[in-house]
Order: structure tokens, then C-alpha cells, then sequence
């Protein structure tokens, strides 16, 4: 029977595989969804050195922290589909991941890459991942992670839409119980939901600031070509302390506020206040899969007749 690109897309989005070895799945299946799957599950286990070319911008952000709080970890391992970032497997591998970052010594990600990779110790990380490539049919790739330590505190962790952001929030406090910890989760959902670029404005270098004035100057005089010097300062400044409340964490507004005009740090206050406790959000690590990734868009029927071309010479 002829098989459709449409089949062929199908199946692809289903598993991930190439595009060749889904119309040679189908066809050696006549067409057969299901059976087609199981083809290239065991075809996939042949290895992975067709897979190492291919975009890999789906995945997941997972955490990992010990069980005093006081550390943890957030890793990337991006994959190429959907369908696997959501499978069980690659959810187990992520979390794997994770939990050996958290142990780590490593600084970097090529040193990590060289150490014993912890749940078989003949193999190292590199290898590991090779070895899941395989298993998992996709190619994978362990992108980035960060630690944070906090003695003082406690590390908050929230992981949204279930890996597809991860946060750590450094919470330097003098008392530690649910209502600081809740509090501490409740900055951690505000930091995904928002993605402040720093966690107050004295972080805001000059540079950042003098590029930002820049624009904005430019755009006053646009807007107000019969002002002067005053009135086009006093657009700048404004708009730079809107900016302000958007890309610095405590500055923003929290967006449980019942008020809708609580800024992030008097929501903390309040919360040390009624726990007589000394709080600071020290800083924060947000990681969203894919983020500054450039995803490939394919044209599947252009690929499915190269494909087909290819197959009959």
C-alpha cells in the first residue's frame, strides 16, 4: 500500500525517528500504526550514530535536594520530541541526572561528563547518556546545571508543567518552618511564572542601565520632538523604574496578592514579620527547556519524497 507523509509525520511525532526509518517502518508493516512503533523500538536499540545530527530542543528541567534543604540542583537534558520528554524512561534518566549533579564535585559540564556516571560505575556520564540514546531512540543531550548551597536557610525548588521549568531560590533566614518554606516555594512559582532576569536592582550593572536609557531617551524624543531635556528624563526615569519592577524579582508584583499591588519583598516581609524570622532572597536559578534554542522547522512531505528518491537509487 502507497504511505502517506501524513502517516509518516504521524509516526515521527509519535516516536521520534527519522524520517527514512519511518516510511521503511511502514512500509515493511503495510501501514500499520502500531506494529510500525514496535519495528522501530527494535531497530532503535541497534544504536544511535543516525540520531547525533538531529535538533534536540524538547526535554526536561528537573531538580534534586537534600533532605536538610540545604542543597540542590537543577539540570536541562533536552531530547528531541515530546513523546519521549514525556515517557517514563527519560523522566528516570533526567531525574538520575539530577540527583548525581547534586552529588558532584564538578564545576563544569565537561568534567561532569568524564566522571563515573553513579548507577553503573563502569560507564562514565558520557557514556551513560550513549547508552539511553539508544534505549530511548532520540537524541539526547545534557545541556546545562547549577547548585546552590544555602547553611543559613534552606534552597526552595519548584519544577512547573512537570519539568518544563525549574527553579532553586537561596533563602538566607534565621528560622525555618512550614510558613518559611511555603513562602519560599510561593517566590520560587513567582520566579517561573515571571522570569525576573536578577533578584534586586542594585544588581543592574551601569552598562545594562546606560544601554537602557539609550533606548529609551531615543524613544522620548521620537514621542515628544517639542520637549527638552527635562521632560525627556523624566520619561526615561519612569520607564526605567517600570522596567525595574518587571525584570527584578523583588520588585515585582506578587502575583498571589490579594490587592494585586504587594510587591514580591513586602510579600516576604510580611511572612518574616509573622514569624519573627529575618528573611533574605539571596538570588535564584531559572532554567526553561529550550530557552535561547533555535527549534528546526521541517517541511515532512519535502523529507518523505528525498527519503523515497533516496530509497530507489
Amino acid at each position: 500500500m502507497a504511505i502517506s507523509s501524513k502517516q509518516v509525520k504521524e509516526l515521527r511525532d509519535m516516536t521520534g525517528a527519522g524520517m527514512m526509518d519511518c516510511k521503511k517502518a511502514l512500509d515493511a508493516t503495510d501501514g500499520d500504526m502500531d506494529k510500525a512503533v514496535e519495528f522501530l523500538r527494535e531497530k532503535g536499540l541497534a544504536g544511535h550514530t543516525k540520531k547525533e545530527g538531529r535538533i534536540a530542543v524538547e526535554g526536561l528541567c528537573l531538580t534534586s535536594i537534600t533532605d536538610d534543604f540545604k542543597k540542590a540542583a537543577v539540570v536541562e537534558v533536552n531530547c528531541e520530541t515530546d513523546f519521549a520528554a514525556n515517557g517514563e524512561k527519560f523522566h528516570a534518566y533526567v531525574g538520575d541526572v539530577a540527583a548525581q549533579v547534586l552529588n558532584s564535585g564538578a564545576k563544569d559540564l565537561e568534567s561532569f561528563m568524564d566522571e563515573k556516571w553513579s548507577k553503573d560505575e563502569t560507564l562514565t556520564v558520557r557514556e551513560a547518556l550513549s547508552q539511553q540514546i539508544s534505549i530511548i531512540s532520540e537524541n539526547m543531550n545534557i545541556r546545562r546545571f547549577e547548585k546552590i548551597e544555602e547553611n543559613a536557610g534552606f534552597v526552595a525548588t519548584y519544577v512547573h508543567a512537570g519539568g518544563k521549568i525549574g527553579v532553586l531560590v537561596d533563602v538566607e533566614t534565621d528560622v525555618v518552618n512550614d510558613s518559611i518554606k511555603e513562602m519560599g516555594k510561593n517566590v520560587a512559582m513567582q520566579i517561573a511564572a515571571m522570569s525576573p532576569k536578577f533578584t534586586r536592582s542594585s544588581e543592574i550593572d551601569d552598562e545594562y542601565i546606560a544601554h537602557e536609557k539609550e533606548i529609551f531617551l531615543a524613544e522620548a524624543k521620537e514621542e515628544k520632538p517639542g520637549g527638552n531635556e527635562k521632560i525627556w528624563n523624566g520619561i526615561v526615569m519612569g520607564r526605567i523604574n517600570k522596567e525595574f519592577k518587571e525584570i527584578c524579582l523583588l520588585d515585582q508584583i506578587y502575583v498571589k496578592a490579594e490587592d494585586g499591588k504587594q510587591s514580591v519583598q513586602k510579600y516576604v516581609e510580611s511572612v518574616a514579620k509573622e514569624n519573627g524570622a529575618k528573611v533574605n532572597i539571596k538570588g535564584f536559578v531559572r532554567f526553561q527547556t529550550g530557552e535561547g534554542m533555535e527549534k528546526k522547522e521541517e517541511d515532512y512531505a519535502a523529507e518523505v519524497a528525498k527519503a523515497a528518491a533516496e530509497a530507489r537509487k
